[in-house]
This record gives C-alpha cells, sequence and structure tokens, in this order.
C-alpha cells in the first residue's frame, strides 16, 4: 500500500473526505495542497529531499481566484509532475466523464487511474487506490463502457482522407472534389458533413480542429 501520498483538490470538503478515506487505509501520511502550482512545489521540495510520494491524487478543474496560477488545472499538473517525478502513481479524481478525454489522460499523459465524483465515490477511490497499489489500472465501472466504445471505434479510409484534407488546410465544401478525384465514395457535401458529425458525437468533439488535433496525438493521420 501507498506511504505518503499528495491531494491536489480546491475544494476543502472533498479534500477532507480523500483524506479520511485513505485513513480508512490506513495511509496517514498524506499533504494536500487547494492549487496546482502549490502541488508542484510540494512535489519539488521532496524529490530533492530524497523523500518522495508514491501517489498523487488530483481533480481536473480548479476555480480561478484572487491567486494567479502558472498552472490551470489537473492536465497541466500531472504533465508538470511526470517530468519531475516520472515514476509517480496518478489518479484522477473528477466530475468530468467524457470518454475522449479520460482516455486521453491514460494515453497521453499517463496516469493509472479515474474516479468520477458521483454517489459511492468513496467506495470507488478504495477500490482504485488498492488497485493501484498492487500495479494495476482503475476507472470507474460506470465509465468503461463509454470508453471501450470509444476505443473501438475505427477509422476508415474514408474517415482518413477526410480528415487528413482538414489538416491540411481544406475547407469542407471542398472536400467533396478531392474525393471525386480519388474516386472515395460517397461523393457528396452532405454525406462529408455527416460522417464528420458522426465522429466528432462519438468522439465528443464539437470542432473539425478537435477531431484533426486528436487524429494527430494518437497517430491517425
Amino acid at each position: 500500500m501507498f506511504k505518503r501520498v499528495l491531494i491536489a483538490e480546491d475544494h476543502e470538503s472533498t479534500s477532507i473526505s480523500v483524506r479520511k478515506t485513505l485513513e480508512e487505509l490506513n495511509i496517514t501520511q498524506t499533504e494536500y495542497s487547494y492549487y496546482c502550482d502549490d502541488a508542484l512545489m510540494h512535489i519539488k521540495k521532496n524529490v530533492n529531499a530524497e523523500i518522495t510520494f508514491d501517489l498523487l491524487i488530483t481533480d481536473l478543474s480548479f476555480e480561478e481566484d484572487h491567486r494567479k496560477q502558472e498552472l490551470a488545472g489537473g492536465v497541466e499538473l500531472i504533465s508538470a509532475i511526470k517530468q519531475i517525478q516520472p515514476n509517480i502513481k496518478v489518479l484522477v479524481f473528477s466530475a468530468e466523464n467524457k470518454p475522449a478525454l479520460i482516455d486521453e489522460l491514460f494515453k497521453k499523459h499517463g496516469i493509472n487511474g479515474y474516479v468520477r465524483k458521483a454517489r459511492h465515490d468513496a467506495k470507488d477511490l478504495k477500490l482504485a487506490i488498492d488497485a493501484l497499489s498492487k500495479g494495476k489500472t482503475y476507472i470507474s465501472p460506470d465509465l468503461k463502457q463509454s470508453v471501450k466504445e470509444k476505443n473501438t471505434f475505427e477509422f476508415t479510409p474514408y474517415d482518413i482522407a477526410i480528415i487528413t484534407q482538414l489538416s491540411q488546410g481544406t475547407l469542407q465544401k471542398n472536400i467533396p472534389v478531392y474525393l471525386q478525384e480519388n474516386n472515395l465514395k460517397p461523393f457528396g457535401l452532405s454525406s462529408v458533413e455527416k460522417r464528420l458529425n458522426m465522429m466528432k458525437e462519438l468522439l465528443e468533439f464539437t470542432k473539425n480542429e478537435q477531431l484533426v488535433a486528436y487524429c494527430k496525438d494518437f497517430g491517425i493521420i
């Protein structure tokens, strides 16, 4: 089981709840920060002292206030901490439930677990912490299926051609010309629009730019 845990959470009541859950697991060496910058400072200080944290539990969203922050949220915090302490285990505890975001956190940012803030989340946290301590990954059961469905989506050559054209600056209304020249059916603009809308809906994006960025990040184009 973990010995030293850092909690990054800007809501005091949630932070207290997380610490209580840790105490029930006999984890008593905990520190907490309401700001991402402070959490990073804790990591730096302890790494320099060679007394590292075993686990980071962090939210993704942090409310802005009078205090200006360099790190705007949990994703930036995770990236910054991983540069300093690459092997630290990371458990995200957040109300966000978008499959594309969760998948990206695991694949791109190397998190080890994701628990959604919801009913019975204390029980979920215990299961997640136990799993991570045993070298496993964890994701809240109610999120597993949606992430699985997203991962099972297969981009067709037709999809890749459309997204590639967008990435190269081709206007959406001009893509049918390219499709027709390369004998990629269907050629019609309405078909292109329907396919793009379907991909964005499944991957939970609202803009073509987000879809293009996602496909670049994951090597699809």
